[in-house]
């Protein structure tokens, strides 16, 4: 089962995030952020306050929003690779 083992807040809407199969780097949520539990994390210091869930084991924020670890390990997949 993937988990995200580290976040970190970088800059803007990007974290930092270390994966359990050994996977890390940033990833950008700034196209993520739509609907009722993500739009206020458009707030960039409520964004700012990303905490990684002893429960969830995944990037978490005070308004329980949240991103499932496999969502978040795909966008740092996309992010990988070359555009051609």
């Amino acid at each position: 089962m993937l988990e995200v083992t580290n976040v970190k807040y970088i800059s803007a809407y990007t974290l930092w995030l270390s994966f359990s199969d050994g996977a890390e780097g940033s990833v950008d949520l700034s196209d993520s952020l739509w609907g009722p539990m993500f739009e206020p994390l458009k707030d960039r210091e409520l964004f700012k306050q990303v905490f990684l869930s002893p429960v969830l084991h995944t990037a978490a924020w005070p308004n329980d929003a949240d991103f499932a670890p496999e969502y978040l390990r795909e966008k740092l997949n996309k992010r990988a690779q070359p555009v051609y």
